[in-house]
């Protein structure tokens, strides 16, 4: 789980400075926006890549892989924050992008139905099952 939000940050920390590995700010659009005309500024990438790279450090010590620092209860509402939100986009993503009610190109749509969503409801139902883990472990 951490190692797939960590890689999923550092991608987007990538497209701050260049829409690899597609070829084009036009295909980046196209594929991974689905709408506009090439990479979102620059401030916008490196905040995803910074809130992802926040999620995998609290799910990785939650989880007891990663060192743990700061207050339990930081971490335990963290790690809950991050299972909430990535719940919501792949659900979220499938209602609105799968079913058409936001305009978005096809190619973007079928990626979003086949990958982005259910990497997002994945991760979500992860991070959900670590929080659950974490109480038990605690007694909650």
């Amino acid at each position: 789980m951490a190692g797939v939000l960590a890689a999923t940050g550092a991608l987007h920390a990538v497209w701050a400075v260049t829409p690899w590995p597609l070829r084009t700010p036009e295909e980046f659009a196209d594929t991974v926006v689905g709408t506009g005309d090439g990479v979102p500024p620059a401030a916008a990438c490196v905040a995803v890549a910074g809130l992802l790279g926040s999620a995998a450090y609290l799910v990785g010590a939650e989880a007891g892989v990663l060192p743990k620092a700061g207050p339990a209860w930081v971490r335990r509402q963290g790690v809950r924050a991050v299972a909430g939100v990535m719940l919501a986009r792949g659900a979220g993503g499938l209602a609105m992008f799968g079913g058409g009610l936001v305009a978005r190109s096809e190619r973007f749509r079928r990626l979003d139905t086949r990958y982005y969503s259910p990497l997002c409801l994945a991760l979500g139902t992860g991070a959900a099952v670590v929080a659950v883990a974490g109480g038990a472990r605690r007694g909650e």
